[in-house]
């Protein structure tokens, strides 16, 4: 059980390293976003990208510990949280003590990532709104027929030679 532990302990270090080093990029997002400037935008979604392949790793590695720690105390391993391996661990204070700092630490880390995140999505989402409006309001403009530009001859420069349609009517 020791071994599983250490290698728990191991395994949380170095994801919590990884989500340490997604925060920022995650926040250098936040003005590329602003500033639409998406070839930025596709260089840093790369690098995150690497990090959180990375960290998809790591978790695999402490899925693994977790059924093994199961396993050794005789639970299902959906039964088995992280905190009931830190109240089992309590006549190894030292380990107890290092694996709730780790999933305090890794807690809050996360509980950071996901308030950039919800940021960055929000800004996202008002971009395309913002798109959308543009969208229809130049769709409207060039279908409506406030655009009476006459010639010598009378004629309304709004008829069906450069009228834009939406749909085929000649189905």
């Amino acid at each position: 059980m020791a071994s599983l532990v250490e290698e728990l302990v191991t395994v949380l270090k170095e994801e919590t390293s990884l989500y340490t080093q997604l925060v920022p990029v995650a926040e250098a997002k936040t003005p590329i976003i602003i500033k639409n400037e998406l070839e930025e935008l596709e260089k840093i979604t790369q690098v995150e990208q690497e990090l959180v392949d990375q960290i998809t790793m790591q978790e695999h590695k402490r899925l693994q510990i977790v059924r093994n720690i199961a396993i050794v105390l005789g639970k299902k391993e959906a039964q088995i949280k992280s905190k009931d391996i830190i109240e089992y661990l309590v006549k190894e204070p030292k380990e107890q003590k290092e694996l709730q700092i780790l999933h305090d630490q890794l807690k809050h880390t996360i509980q950071k990532l996901m308030e950039v995140n919800n940021r960055n999505k929000s800004l996202i989402n008002q971009s395309l709104e913002m798109i959308e409006f543009n969208m229809n309001f130049i769709q409207s403009t060039r279908m409506s027929p406030g655009n009476n530009n006459y010639t010598k001859g009378a004629v309304n420069g709004y008829g069906p030679t450069s009228q834009t349609r939406m749909f085929d009517a000649k189905q």
